[in-house]
């Protein structure tokens, strides 16, 4: 487990908080002869999340390690004694920490392809090779600013613009991105549970400005109340928070509670239940799409990968790595018109490189199975 300090190129401020930099865990599996990793998206305190980056660390080091050592499979082994279809089942006796999981799953996930030869994209079942880049935008200091950062946005090629909101800064910042952009835009917000039922007459003055989605206007587990809240919003409304698993996002849709589902692998305890909330939200004809959690470039290759999948037809939040960092811990993800390329390499397709890893490295635990 290494532990990583990536400062971000501005502040990026939620109605969760403001981060100044990524505080990473990462996750290296050596298994023989082949090398395995995992990012953890647990942010540097439980204000998003219940999980936050020193728990998770704590919770791979004591605990799940300890049950990967326990399992026995009868097939033949990849990576040591754990294949990454049997890691779920073997680290169901430690409750929730679905992002300490979600990193762990994924090094032993990387581990196997690459030792099979095989693509992450390919092997979750990918329909293509390049995605649609979207962008996340903070909680900025002015209209001023925000409205000259989506003109940047969209001057470097990016086709769909988020905007974090919260009461205070919600309907005069979409207002003033509409004017200025008209149509050219597509555009969604994301209030990041800030919102309560009682504000469903001040959100339903979003409904003029034609937005894309409201992702997650209120608490993570008022599944009722977001359903109630569809009823009285001619907007689109989306989970991300609520989206826990799949047999969450089943009873989410079945509920009423959304028409589009955000799917983000750390959330949900990594990129094979990912793709059975993909497979569950196709089955209900509910589009989804790949939302972000500042990931460097170990993260971000598996979202790609994820992004590629048919039933991922909203743009994500999928960003060139210069948005957010002056060096990330790959080669870094561009922007080539509007799109950035899927990794076609084994596993994740990408390795962290060595000089950036030993300048930005905070701490190293070694841990054996």
């Amino acid at each position: 487990m290494r532990r990583l300090r990536l400062p971000l190129v501005t502040p990026f401020r939620s109605a969760a908080g403001t981060e100044h930099d990524r505080d990473v865990l990462l996750v290296r599996l050596l298994a023989d002869d082949t090398v395995g990793w995992g990012e953890c998206v647990a942010p540097s305190a439980p204000h998003y999340t219940s999980e936050y980056v020193d728990g998770a660390s704590e919770v791979i080091r004591r605990f799940l390690v300890p049950c990967l050592g326990s399992v026995r499979r009868a097939a033949a082994p990849v990576a040591g004694d754990v294949t990454a279809d049997g890691v779920a089942a073997a680290l169901a006796p430690v409750r929730g920490h679905r992002m300490a999981k979600a990193a762990l799953e994924t090094a032993v996930l990387d581990a196997e392809l690459r030792l099979a030869g095989h693509s992450l994209a390919s092997h979750l079942g990918a329909v293509r090779d390049r995605v649609p880049a979207g962008v996340a935008l903070g909680i900025a200091p002015t209209l001023h600013d925000l409205v000259e950062d989506v003109a940047r946005c969209l001057d470097q090629g990016y086709g769909r613009v988020k905007l974090k909101i919260e009461p205070g800064w919600d309907i005069d910042p979409v207002r003033a991105v509409r004017e200025r952009f008209g149509d050219r835009v597509a555009l969604q917000v994301d209030g990041n549970g800030a919102y309560a039922l009682a504000d469903a007459q001040h959100l339903a003055r979003l409904d003029p400005f034609e937005l894309v989605m409201i992702e997650q206007p209120l608490v993570d587990d008022d599944l009722q109340g977001h359903a109630a809240l569809a009823t009285r919003l001619r907007t689109p409304i989306c989970l991300d928070e609520s989206i826990t698993s799949a047999r969450a996002a089943a009873t989410a849709i079945a509920l009423g509670a959304c028409t589009v589902v955000n799917v983000k692998a750390g959330r949900v305890g990594g990129y094979l239940e990912a793709r059975r909330v993909h497979d569950v939200c196709a089955a209900a004809g509910v589009p989804v799409w790949c939302g972000g959690m500042l990931e460097t470039g170990v993260g971000r290759a598996g979202n790609l990968a994820l992004a590629a999948m048919a039933n991922f037809t909203l743009v994500g939040d999928l960003s060139a790595s210069a948005r957010y960092y002056h060096r990330d811990l790959t080669a870094p993800f561009v922007l080539d018109g509007g799109f950035i390329a899927v990794p076609a390499g084994p596993g994740l397709g990408v390795e962290p490189r060595r000089e950036v890893l030993d300048e930005l490295t905070t701490a190293v635990q070694t841990v054996r199975v």
